[in-house]
């Protein structure tokens, strides 16, 4: 079965780990190279049996670690042409073996996985999501840094037995906050983030497309919090008659700590890796 892990999320650092048989992954390495460390040898895993780090876009909660990563542990960064322009000096030097460009849309193999990087929305050289796969067709997406839903990201997401969401933003919380007016704007905007209603609403799609778990992620430290958007979305998605628990799991990923060990299940849900429900 996939593996999924998240050693980070939040407005301070993203990293999350995708595994599967001798396959491990990361996407992005927004932390220190501690806290990485720390968060693979939580599920197991030594770092020099990384076998990829693959970047959404260049900014520095998404890439702060990945250079340190690369170079301790001989491990390939994967980005695009546009993203490794952005954040090549901000990384420090990668041997040219582990500097692999990919392009946007396009599925490729890694061992025993299918890594399918999209185009998405965010104000970035060229971010993007991506969606994991394997020969039993259990698939994971992660879908952060999302200024607005296109049919792009939603053709990629469909079917997706678990789905690491952004829901980054209380609107009321970000307009009586102390950001400035323009990045306030630019939060909001079609380039920005997505709000806990946003991802909530969206939420209904993935799930009446087939999405079992559904992980809210990158959470704002300043404009938001755990119980809040989790509440937001339990309250819309049952408005819909949706039920949490029923109908689809929902967990929040918090900022500073690793989570759970989540495991698909071939579409009738997501156990723990040690074998408990949620």
């Amino acid at each position: 079965m996939l593996k999924y892990c998240s050693i980070g999320s939040g407005s301070c650092g993203n990293c999350h780990y995708i595994g599967y048989k001798d396959t491990n992954i990361l996407i992005d390495a927004g932390l220190t190279g501690k806290k990485i460390t720390q968060g693979l040898n939580s599920v197991d895993v030594d770092g020099k049996n990384l076998n990829g780090i693959f970047i959404t876009h260049e900014h520095s909660d998404h890439i702060k670690g990945a250079g340190i990563i690369s170079r301790k542990y001989d491990v390939p960064i994967f980005a695009n042409i546009d993203t490794w322009r952005a954040m090549i000096d901000k990384i420090g030097k990668i041997d040219e073996k582990n500097m692999i460009v990919f392009e946007n849309d396009k599925s490729y193999s890694l061992n025993d996985i299918l890594i399918r990087p999209f185009s998405i929305m965010h104000d970035a050289a060229d971010p993007v999501g991506f969606t994991i796969m394997n020969e039993k067709d259990e698939k994971i997406a992660v879908a952060t840094d999302l200024g607005n839903i296109t049919t792009n990201i939603r053709d990629n997401l469909k079917g997706s037995d678990l789905v690491v969401l952004e829901s980054n933003y209380d609107k009321e919380m970000l307009m009586m906050g102390s950001y400035t007016y323009a990045l306030k704007k630019r939060v909001m905007s079609e380039v920005g983030h997505l709000s806990n209603e946003e991802a909530a609403n969206f939420s209904i799609d993935l799930i009446n497309d087939g999405v079992k778990q559904i992980l809210l992620a990158h959470l704002s430290r300043e404009n938001n919090f755990p119980e809040l958007a989790y509440q937001t979305s339990k309250g819309i998605l049952e408005m819909s008659d949706i039920k949490v628990g029923r109908d689809v799991n929902l967990d929040i990923l918090r900022r500073n700590e690793i989570s759970d060990l989540f495991t698909p299940n071939n579409g009738s849900g997501v156990i723990r890796a040690n074998g408990t429900s949620r």
